[in-house]
């Protein structure tokens, strides 16, 4: 760490962004134009399939789930821990976001209980790749052929995660990524919605322009539609010039990142293995590309732990409090799991300027507070 101070997350920018973003400021072209094009190609190589740029994760998903024509009266299957991001796109479109439970060994959707939960005002199933994991993708994806449902997976934790060998966002439905500022790569803000489906992905690029249609092309070239139409709703949800520069020099980067937090993760695996106060998300580091490092607390309080680790430098994180326990998603629901899971959870520090030797000094004073 450059300035001995241990941040549980942070961003992790260069000279090369900031002479990028210099770059455009010099061109006098904030907006949308030929950075934002060149990054959505750089990430359509990447997936092997097209990828449309938008200013947030959030609206990724906002988008990704209007040009499914989701809407009033319409449901949304997703798990309740997760980012209120997740229940605020949903609700966004004036569908209502379905809470469901968890797998607690993974965090992830647990597809027998969406089952239980699916109606016949059900249109879409979102599943949320937590701290990175996927989850039982295979499983949803059948779920959903059976039931008639799409797909638009919450992948924001979850770029250069594999799955079964293959990246996600290289196959599926939908899958919607989120660039902020300590996701594996950052565009400062940002997201990106992927897919193979050519009528969602040009209703996306419509919408995010305020609706103005086929306007995309022109903003790619500099210039911008003066007679134009618009049927749909629209946002203002585009990329800028400046934040595509900023994840145009991330991506080159992100095989640095993701190595050494598969490394961080592997550390943190072996420090905390077999402690019976510590139990371990199920995670494979050799396929996942960590956002986020979660453990589950057994017979400890979490308040009292997080104040020790802070009173030795190291900060901690709850990562989340679930959306059925939010004053505007209570619908009475219970999700047995989801609550009991929800009070261990205690995240620590994890980002790609963080040190082995870092990792190690988590786990020790770690074990110290624990009595270990």
């Amino acid at each position: 760490m450059s300035d001995n101070t241990i941040r549980l997350s942070r961003s992790v920018i260069g000279e090369e962004e900031k002479k990028a973003v210099l770059d455009v400021l010099d061109r006098q072209y904030l907006g949308m134009g030929q950075d934002v094009l060149y990054f959505e190609q750089e990430l359509a190589t990447y997936f092997a399939r097209e990828a449309v740029c938008v200013n947030t994760g959030t609206a990724a998903l906002h988008l990704a789930l209007q040009a499914l024509g989701v809407g009033p009266g319409d449901e949304v299957l997703v798990q309740s821990l997760t980012y209120v991001a997740s229940f605020q796109a949903i609700s966004a479109t004036g569908a209502r976001p379905v809470p469901c439970d968890i797998d607690p060994d993974t965090i992830t959707l647990n597809v027998d209980d969406a089952k239980k939960r699916i109606t016949e005002h059900t249109r879409v199933v979102m599943p949320v790749h937590y701290a990175s994991s996927v989850g039982p993708l295979d499983e949803i994806y059948e779920f959903a052929q059976d039931n008639d449902l799409r797909v638009v997976e919450d992948a924001a934790q979850a770029f250069g995660t594999y799955y079964n060998d293959k990246k996600v966002g290289s196959f599926g439905d939908i899958a919607c990524f989120s660039f902020d500022g300590i996701k594996n790569i950052t565009s400062g803000e940002g997201g990106a919605v992927v897919t193979d489906d050519k009528e969602v992905l040009q209703r996306v690029k419509d919408a995010r322009l305020l609706g103005v249609e086929k306007d995309t092309e022109k903003r790619y070239s500099g210039d911008r539609s003066w007679d134009f139409d618009v049927s749909m709703q629209g946002w203002r949800y585009h990329m800028s010039n400046v934040m595509a520069a900023i994840g145009i020099e991330q991506f080159k980067k992100f095989p640095i990142f993701a190595e050494k937090r598969k490394e961080l993760l592997k550390r943190y695996q072996s420090n905390l293995a077999n402690i019976n106060s510590i139990e371990l998300l199920k995670q494979d580091a050799n396929q996942i590309v960590p956002h986020i490092f979660v453990i589950k607390l057994k017979n400890y309080d979490r308040n009292t732990l997080r104040k020790m680790l802070e009173d030795v430098g190291i900060p901690t994180g709850i990562h989340y409090k679930p959306n059925h326990k939010l004053s505007y998603y209570d619908t009475g629901v219970e999700l047995p799991c989801t609550d009991t899971v929800a009070k261990e959870i205690l995240t620590l520090p994890l980002h790609p300027e963080l040190q082995i030797s870092d990792v190690d000094h988590i786990c020790e004073m770690l074990k110290q507070c624990l009595g270990i």
